[in-house]
């Protein structure tokens, strides 16, 4: 991705020097803010366990990546209070984090920014505890984004899905989210899903996450350097497209169980994951990505 001198976001925390928040505090949000879309996660793979009102999540998927001319940095031990999060990773993501700015203010009338929480492990939200586990998600009861970059790190290396679009791509489509919870589609699902079945329910998942996919693709399409360039290069969106078929749940559930159960599905297929993306950067218009 060509970036060069696209100003970095200011709207961020970084949290990662704090060692990480013990499970004792915040869950009872979490019991609440479950189906209104903390299950916005960018690809867990339709696996989620409700205990006592906290959710523990399986590590089964998300995206990332680290090729493309960028390599995610480690976070490593530090005192409490000292940041560990890698400069390059930081950077990059508020570069793409201030693409979406842009973007976004162009195309929906009164969006305002979310700000992205970098933590290390585990973080306190507002939908709940955060935990490395869970993959980037988006938070609609703080309207933050939270993120723990070792997540990239595994998509790279287990899933094989490398590449800076990738590491995009989760941005992009965490904001998406954002977008929707701006434009009141998460509100409209809540709805759906509060008078749903589970298998119901997790069918109007599946059409959020597959709309903020299209987002992510919409963003792409637009998002353009300071001189006025477009940000993608040759062999990105196929970064883009790797990713997204190697987190459908379909995909994931013949890895980690060897069947596929299409009634638990939460984020769509391989295939429908990657239409969802291609829709939104061949438009490159919002209107295309239906919920």
């Amino acid at each position: 991705m060509r970036f060069g001198d696209q100003r970095e976001s200011g709207n961020f925390t970084d949290d990662t020097g704090r060692g990480g928040v013990g499970l004792g505090g915040g869950g009872g949000n979490a019991l609440g803010c479950l189906l209104p879309l903390v299950a916005s996660r960018f690809g867990i793979g339709g696996v989620v366990v409700l205990v006592l009102g906290y959710f523990l999540l399986s590590s089964m998927g998300i995206l990332g990546g680290g090729g493309g001319g960028l390599s995610p940095g480690s976070q490593v031990s530090a005192p409490a209070g000292q940041s560990t999060l890698d400069p390059n990773t930081k950077h990059f993501t508020l570069q793409v984090l201030g693409s979406t700015e842009d973007v976004w203010g162009k195309l929906v009338k009164g969006y305002e920014p979310t700000n992205l929480v970098f933590y290390s492990e585990a973080d306190q939200s507002g939908c709940g505890i955060a935990q490395s586990a869970m993959g980037p998600f988006y938070c609609p009861t703080d309207k933050k984004i939270y993120l723990d970059t070792q997540f990239f790190n595994e998509l790279s290396q287990r899933f094989q899905a490398p590449g800076d679009f990738a590491m995009a791509y989760v941005i992009a489509h965490e904001v998406g989210h954002h977008v929707q919870d701006t434009i009141g589609t998460l509100e409209q699902a809540h709805q759906l899903q509060a008078r749903a079945g589970e298998t119901e329910g997790n069918a109007v998942q599946v059409r959020v996450e597959l709309q903020a996919d299209c987002y992510a693709g919409v963003w792409a399409a637009n998002a353009k350097t300071p001189e006025g360039q477009p940000v993608m290069e040759p062999g990105d969106f196929e970064e883009g497209m790797r990713a997204a078929e190697a987190i459908g749940d379909d995909t994931l559930q013949k890895q980690i169980q060897g069947r596929v159960v299409p009634d638990s599905f939460t984020h769509g297929t391989s295939a429908q994951r990657m239409a969802a993306l291609r829709t939104g950067f061949q438009s490159g218009d919002p209107n295309a990505c239906k919920f």
